[in-house]
């Protein structure tokens, strides 16, 4: 029996950029951006002088222009290969696509983006609000593609914030944790099914993306994780957590031991955690920058194919595209169809534990 102080494999330093991950999450990076008030087009009022544009990831003022030269954000980019998982927690993103693809997705949101055999896609931040600050923050995962699963036609899905499960706990203090399940069944509650050619379609893959959010001193055990799986518990933000009997700081991941629950006890700020599972697909990966296959060849193949197809072409009139301000939330896929989140809110369901 393992003291609760062996809980922890590994401790893993967050900092800047994107968080250690192991297979099959291949990148996790949290942006959260503090934009100031947006112009006429939706770009910063204030003046971009002193940053590199075309490639500003400073932070300076809290905030990165990353790609973009007018709105913030990854204009047009190909991937290849895996899946791209985009959470959002406040702000709006644009996202369109060389399958004539396109959305405008919000707080609460997750789309879920099959790349498969190779897509262009695009994610503008625009800054909508004239007045005050036009806050951005979400997480980004990519979850790999088994082999067989890596050529499929790119396609994505939309888990609207009002149909995303979420399971408020509360402990036997009366404090609340509120799980956000976007993948992996917890407390019998199932996550909304995703994409068909996923990893976390697989019924024995383990996968699970959890978020938790912990008021003040709350306490929360997360179920035993599940063997031959890795779990990871990265500190968003708040202050020190206590996990399995010692500390999680802040700007900081732990790779958990396998076959055990996980209590969490949050400190006098509140916490909120990112836990990400799975199991590994144990197959080779070969990366170059947005292209993952599992060989070298299969990588020159990637190259090649994009640079004479370029994924089936790019049908917007710039590389940048963001929606008129007014626009709402939705999304437009490729056969033609068109959603709008749902109007009413899914009911949460919960649970409060006896002591």
């Amino acid at each position: 029996m393992l003291s609760p102080q062996s809980l922890i494999q590994t401790y893993l330093p967050l900092g800047q950029g994107p968080w250690k991950t192991f297979e099959p999450f291949l990148f996790c990076v949290h942006h959260n951006d503090q934009y100031p008030a947006g112009n006429e087009s939706m770009a910063p009022k204030e003046s971009l002088k002193g940053r590199n544009i075309g490639s500003d990831f400073s932070g300076r003022d809290g905030w990165s222009m990353y790609h973009g030269d007018s709105i913030p954000g990854f204009p047009q980019h190909p991937h290849r290969g895996f899946e791209t998982i985009s959470i959002i927690r406040q702000g709006l993103i644009d996202h369109s696509d060389s399958l004539g693809a396109t959305a405008r997705i919000g707080a609460g949101d997750v789309q879920w983006m099959t790349a498969g055999a190779g897509i262009v896609h695009a994610e503008m931040f625009p800054l909508v609000k004239q007045e005050g600050g036009n806050t951005t923050d979400f997480f980004q995962l990519w979850l790999n593609l088994p082999a067989r699963k890596k050529m499929v036609s790119p396609k994505f899905k939309m888990f609207w914030n009002e149909e995303v499960p979420r399971w408020e706990h509360r402990d036997t203090e009366g404090h609340c944790s509120v799980i956000t399940i976007i993948a992996g069944a917890i407390n019998d509650i199932k996550p909304l099914s995703p994409p068909s050619d996923s990893w976390a379609a697989k019924s024995d893959s383990g996968v699970a993306i959890w978020l938790i959010d912990m008021e003040p001193g709350a306490s929360f055990t997360l179920p035993i994780q599940p063997s031959g799986t890795k779990r990871v518990i990265y500190h968003v933000n708040g202050d020190r957590v206590e996990l399995g009997g010692t500390n999680l700081d802040p700007q900081h991941g732990a790779l958990m031991i396998a076959g055990y629950e996980h209590p969490l006890r949050a400190g006098q700020q509140g916490n909120s955690l990112l836990v990400l599972q799975a199991l590994p697909i144990d197959e080779p990966v070969v990366q170059h920058g947005p292209f993952v296959m599992n060989s070298t060849q299969e990588i020159r193949r990637a190259i090649f194919d994009y640079q004479r197809t370029q994924f089936g072409g790019w049908p917007w009139s710039r590389p940048d595209p963001a929606h008129p301000r007014e626009k709402g939330r939705f999304a437009k896929f490729a056969n033609g169809e068109e959603q709008e989140p749902p109007s009413t809110k899914t009911p949460t369901s919960i649970q409060i534990e006896k002591p």
